[in-house]
């Protein structure tokens, strides 16, 4: 579904309701048509039930639109984030009593220091002032010109804590608006600094709504209320963040609690695709059903990483005792396959760990050798190479189906007083004839 975001909108009901809510960077989506609360600080924002289709959705969605008044041409982050990430955490956080909502967030943050995350206290106090200027300053006024003629002539029909609200915005001037905005301004460029330098996060953690109420709760004392529950929201459109609110667990009562992940202006792609992970490690069902997560799929507009196809042949296979070199620079298992006839293995002599050398002969005179074909990314690649010593090398398999991928080679000189072992088809074969002593 479609939302509109000014407050909180499009994350709080998300965070209610175990659902993702995607509240994409000011005007990167058509505000036009949609009757406005407060236009320069609307969005439109999706619901989903899954980071994958919000984010498809987003891509399908987004484009500059020059009858928007506040449309505008952004240039959106295409690279994740770094494995290795530092995140934002309120230095002061409020609860409002809600012990089972502050426990979740406290589980929340360690879920995303074992995603690779690192948590950063920063101070809270500026961007709450932040918040509190969007109905209590003359920003507000802006709400009230939005709807001005039509307010006017029915504010006895508009229900609390609108009605209040909008009727607020008739109280200031000009010069208050003024003043209201190069507040505003100041309290960006005071925390702007923890998005710059050496020092800077790369994402905000914060609860996506701080407790729950009741209806009955609401309805009594909406304006106070529906403050609280934008606590952690109202600030992001007014100093131009991207966010995404995904759900996180559900508390010992059974209600869902979520947390939303605020990044600077055009970090939309990044936030999705954290949120993806982050979504993907709760474990939790979709929505209010039991129907489990669907696979995770790549996050549409966010561009993979370049990675490289290198073949193993002997200790780098899967279990075996350099395996753990791929694994750490975050290869992946692609193919296990063979190569083309054209080669031979052997047993090379005095190796630690063992480790076999594969040479390539005439075509078709050789014998197919089992390998593993894993996919790395190209940034680890360099210090992988690094590790591989004489007289192994990297070099061109050809593959049994014609095709060809990096992968290890051995010197010819190197095979003198080597075990010719190609009859047994590849290394892990002849590993297991050790172990049976045949």
């Amino acid at each position: 579904a479609l939302g509109t975001d000014t407050a909180g909108s499009g994350r709080v009901p998300a965070g209610l309701n175990n659902i993702v809510g995607i509240k994409p960077t000011k005007g990167l989506v058509s505000a036009r048509g949609v009757v406005p609360a407060a236009q320069s600080a609307d969005c439109v924002s999706i619901f989903a039930r899954t980071v994958d289709v919000a984010a498809r959705v987003l891509q399908v969605a987004q484009g500059y639109d020059g009858q928007d008044p506040y449309g505008r041409q952004l240039t959106l982050a295409t690279k994740p984030l770094p494995a290795s990430f530092r995140f934002g955490v309120p230095d002061v956080l409020e609860f409002f009593g809600d012990a089972a909502t502050e426990a979740a967030f406290a589980e929340a943050v360690a879920r995303l220091q074992a995603l690779g995350g690192t948590a950063v206290p920063i101070p809270y106090a500026p961007l709450s002032q932040a918040a509190a200027l969007l109905y209590e300053s003359a920003l507000v006024a802006e709400r009230y010109a939005a709807v001005r003629s039509f307010f006017d002539q029915h504010e006895d029909q508009v229900v609390e804590p609108v009605r209040s609200i909008l009727a607020s915005g008739r109280s200031y001037s000009a010069a208050d608006l003024c003043d209201a905005q190069t507040r505003l301004r100041a309290l960006g460029q005071q925390v702007a600094p923890m998005w710059q330098g050496p020092e800077a996060i790369d994402v905000l953690l914060v609860p996506t709504a701080p407790t729950h109420y009741t209806i009955a709760a609401m309805q009594a004392d909406p304006v106070v209320l529906n403050r609280n529950l934008g606590a952690y929201t109202n600030f992001v459109n007014l100093l131009d963040y991207a966010a995404i609110s995904v759900p996180s667990s559900l508390r010992a009562d059974g209600l869902p609690f979520g947390i939303t992940l605020i990044g600077p202006c055009g970090s939309d792609w990044q936030l999705a695709e954290l949120g993806q992970r982050y979504h993907h490690a709760t474990g939790l069902p979709q929505a209010a059903g039991s129907t489990p997560l669907p696979v995770p799929q790549p996050i549409a507009g966010l561009q993979a990483p370049a990675t490289v196809r290198v073949a193993v042949v002997g200790a780098h296979l899967s279990g075996m005792p350099l395996n753990g070199q791929l694994t750490d620079r975050g290869a992946t298992l692609e193919l296990v396959t063979e190569t083309a006839a054209d080669y031979q293995l052997y047993a090379l002599p005095g190796t630690v760990p063992p480790k076999p050398g594969l040479l390539r002969v005439a075509p078709g005179q050789g014998t197919r050798i089992a390998i593993e074909v894993w996919r790395m990314p190209a940034a680890n690649y360099g210090s992988f190479v690094a590790l591989i010593p004489q007289p192994l090398g990297i070099g061109t398999l050809t593959l049994a189906d014609g095709s060809s991928v990096q992968g290890f080679i051995c010197e010819p000189l190197a095979l003198a007083g080597a075990h010719d072992i190609s009859h047994f088809g590849g290394w892990r074969a002849y590993i297991a004839s050790l172990r049976a002593g045949t």
